[in-house]
């Protein structure tokens, strides 16, 4: 079927910096705007409203699964969402990295759907998977913020992220909005399939409602993340640890930091260290460590006692006073209480702050570092 067409309002102070010293921190600071541009539309009297995709209440209703394929930071995105989907509407959920899924001879269904999330809408990758994905007549939805893009024109459904034009390499503000998306995605499949999920969902919409405004203040505490960056931002190894939806954001913490400052930095499963990584921590170490999941606080806890046993320095990211957290860590940073599915969103702007502080101590090209693009559009 042919597609609307959209007119693109995009406001020339997109292409600005706007008394910033770069695209990627004015990026980051026009979070909260971002997210308030994807989810308020979509929220109306405690419900999700995602009746723009246009899935068909009966055609949900017999979804038996769910296959999320993306790149790079997107890909780190889709994680989040997979661990909000399976939670909420209780069916299998896979992600996949898109090189890696059309190679892998996916087997796929016509009751399932295939989500692909890009931040241009032009990820040669992921426009491959989805062309694989329609080529086996499976339903396709795509998750894109440029309009009118080659992912966006070919996907039988869209949902759009209303983060605006993004200039900076390193993503930042599309992230965030593609795991609001992706939450809102969750929460919508769930309220018409009728789960279990559903006597959550108004909590979760007035949560949603408030994010763009307890983001603000997460980023208020800016200049303490740049004083931490200053104390680190020669350090040559940092690893990242979490468990569950903070080992996605572990993730897409030492991306971010990897590909501005160009430290070398990984991310583990807290409970895979002793499996080997645990071999490389030694006195001075930086660890970071997330803990916003308040079921796994216990195990993030002991897990963080170990590195630190090692010699290993500590910054943990959990919930405002949380004072066993901060009482083993050396730094703490505590991010407001909202809900768990909400928090990832928060805490990922320290790790944003944290990797542009390192980068532009480090005297780099923040907004174009070297050997990457904005948009991969080959092989």
């Amino acid at each position: 079927s042919r597609k609307d067409i959209f007119h693109v309002d995009w406001d020339v102070s997109a292409a600005e910096k706007g008394g910033f010293e770069h695209f990627m921190m004015k990026e980051i600071m026009e979070q909260p705007r971002a997210l308030q541009e994807t989810l308020r539309p979509r929220i109306k009297g405690g419900r999700i409203d995602l009746s723009e995709l246009e899935l068909g209440n009966d055609w949900l209703k017999g979804l038996s699964a769910i296959h999320i394929v993306a790149c790079g930071s997107a890909y780190h995105a889709s994680r989040l969402g997979k661990n909000l989907l399976e939670m909420s509407v209780r069916i299998p959920v896979t992600v996949e990295i898109a090189s890696e899924f059309r190679y892998s001879d996916p087997i796929l269904a016509p009751d399932q759907l295939v989500v692909l999330v890009s931040q241009s809408g032009e990820t040669a990758d992921t426009i491959a998977a989805l062309r694989e994905a329609k080529r086996q007549g499976v339903k396709t939805l795509a998750v894109v913020n440029v309009v009118g893009s080659t992912i966006a024109r070919e996907a039988d459904h869209v949902l759009y992220t209303w983060a605006g034009p993004e200039i900076a390499v390193a993503t930042t503000k599309a992230f965030t909005a593609q795991v609001a998306a992706l939450v809102l995605l969750a929460g919508y499949i769930a309220q018409e399939r009728g789960s279990v999920y559903v006597s959550r969902l108004p909590a979760l919409a007035d949560a949603l409602l408030k994010l763009p405004e307890v983001a603000h203040r997460v980023l208020d505490d800016h200049s303490r993340i740049q004083y931490l960056a200053s104390l680190y931002f020669n350090h040559g190894d940092v690893y990242f640890i979490g468990r569950g939806i903070d080992y996605s954001l572990s993730l897409e913490g030492s991306l971010k930091l990897k590909e501005i400052s160009y430290i070398h930095s990984e991310a583990q499963p807290a409970g895979e260290l002793k499996h080997g990584t645990i071999s490389l921590v030694q006195p001075g170490t930086l660890v970071i460590a997330l803990a916003t999941q308040r079921k796994l606080r216990d195990k993030m806890l002991s897990n963080i006692q170990e590195v630190r046993a090692r010699g290993a320095v500590v910054l943990s990211i959990a919930a405002e006073g949380d004072e066993e957290i901060a009482a083993v860590s050396d730094h703490f940073m505590g991010i407001p209480a909202l809900c768990d599915e909400l928090e990832p969103i928060l805490a990922v702007m320290p790790l944003q702050l944290f990797a542009y502080y390192v980068a532009a101590l480090n005297g780099n090209d923040v907004d174009k570092p070297r050997n990457l693009a904005k948009s991969v559009t080959v092989e």
